[in-house]
């Protein structure tokens, strides 16, 4: 049993996958609720902008594309050391307005993230704490839609640095491109299931390469949410129609 928390994370997965298409209309309200009683100011100034009426169709939607790196898989223990975002639309990616920052960790980075991200200790060593960037990281995600890839992630570990450093909680509507995949790619009827064929990859990586996308550096925080913006503008245009209400789309 000691791996429960592993399978309700899978249950919960596939409930998402199972109410893709149903509208998520809850997020506007949060945010004017956390604006209302937030104490601190970046936090009070990024809730303020609020964000769009469900029934928005995702083509008029300025959005932004998060990457995160860290030094583990668990929040609990493991923290930020870089995040990079990638302001964009349907249309068109503005490189030059993308913005990046180094984190300093709470604890020693080992030789396994090092490997990983390929931030070195002396790479870290002036890097500014985390609540000294979240101002400069909340202005640029204020007043768009973010997208990652991997909820999880981006979601967990910016709320468990909020919470260290800020002592309030940082949640907000996400489109995760990794969901999208496994909505596409992982329902297998059960005759190909009977015959053994295995779901795909739902990495970055990979699932840029079901689009015909170029492959670039993997696990650097800027480049990873470009190559996030990417997949997303690709995953719409296959699958899903411009007037996709994002209501549909986030979670």
């Amino acid at each position: 049993m000691r791996d429960w928390p592993q399978r309700l994370q899978k249950h919960y997965r596939r409930w998402q996958w199972h109410r893709r298409g149903k509208l998520v209309s809850e997020w506007p309200a949060y945010l004017a609720d956390r604006q209302s009683k937030t104490r601190d100011e970046r936090l009070a100034h990024y809730f303020a902008a609020g964000t769009f009426d469900p029934q928005t169709p995702i083509s008029e939607v300025p959005m932004v594309a998060l990457d995160i790196e860290t030094t583990g898989l668990d929040p609990s223990r493991d923290s930020i050391v870089s995040i990079g975002v990638q302001p964009f639309t349907l249309g068109r990616i503005p490189v030059a307005q993308s913005s990046y920052w180094t984190v300093k960790p709470r604890r020693a980075l080992s030789n396994r993230s090092v490997v990983y991200h390929r931030l070195t200790h002396s790479d870290l060593a002036n890097a500014p704490r985390f609540d000294k960037v979240v101002g400069e990281v909340l202005e640029q995600l204020a007043g768009r839609l973010v997208v990652v890839h991997y909820t999880r992630i981006e979601r967990e570990f910016l709320n468990a640095a909020a919470r260290h450093y800020l002592k309030e909680p940082l949640l907000f509507p996400l489109i995760d491109t990794m969901a999208i995949e496994a909505y596409q790619h992982r329902r297998l009827p059960w005759f190909q299931r009977l015959l053994g064929r295995r779901p795909v990859s739902l990495r970055l990586h990979p699932s840029r390469e079901r689009y015909n996308l170029p492959a670039y550096q993997a696990h650097h925080a800027l480049i990873d949410a470009l190559a996030t913006a990417e997949l997303l503008q690709a995953q719409i245009a296959r699958h899903y129609a411009p007037d996709t209400p994002i209501g549909v789309l986030w979670e």
